[in-house]
């Protein structure tokens, strides 16, 4: 079944929600949370999970306390606009272990990435590998200054 093919209750919103900013929480707490009993939320659970609503689990680290606390944006534009260039671009750059996100843009650039990176020196180390992926011309850098707001996941319901 394809996620589009039908419509998510109420219930099943309030799952994902929960689960998307309470990843930990036990199938019971949930359940109490959704009104259900325990039995019937992890069939939902499961359900969710099967039908690729709920992608993965994970924690959020904090990148400070691990010591890659700098991040940037780099906007990359390619020397030409291809197939093979594109798909040989993302087949290495997914391979920079400090490539946090790369996502192809629509616009006066063709990729923007978002690195992490532990300083000055790791983050020119990381844009000589950037610079020589292949079909790479241009690189822009932004340095992030300050995180205003962070992914806090999807917005699934009204408040």
């Amino acid at each position: 079944m394809n996620d589009k093919s039908r419509t998510l209750d109420r219930i099943d919103l309030t799952i994902l929600e929960t689960l998307q900013s309470q990843g930990r929480i036990s199938n019971v707490e949930l359940a109490k949370i959704v009104n259900l009993s325990p039995s019937p939320c992890l069939d939902r659970v499961k359900r969710l999970e099967s039908e690729g609503f709920i992608k993965r689990y994970g924690a959020v680290l904090d990148a400070k306390k691990l010591n890659i606390a700098m991040a940037a944006f780099i906007q990359v534009t390619l020397d030409r606009t291809t197939a093979g260039v594109f798909n040989e671009f993302r087949d290495k750059v997914v391979t920079i272990k400090e490539v946090a996100e790369c996502h192809m843009i629509a616009g006066g650039f063709d990729y923007l990435l978002k690195i992490r990176i532990k300083d000055m020196d790791n983050y020119r180390q990381v844009l000589g590998y950037i610079v020589e992926l292949p079909g790479v011309s241009q690189t822009h850098t932004y340095m992030i200054i300050d995180n205003v707001l962070e992914d806090l996941g999807l917005p699934l319901l009204n408040r």
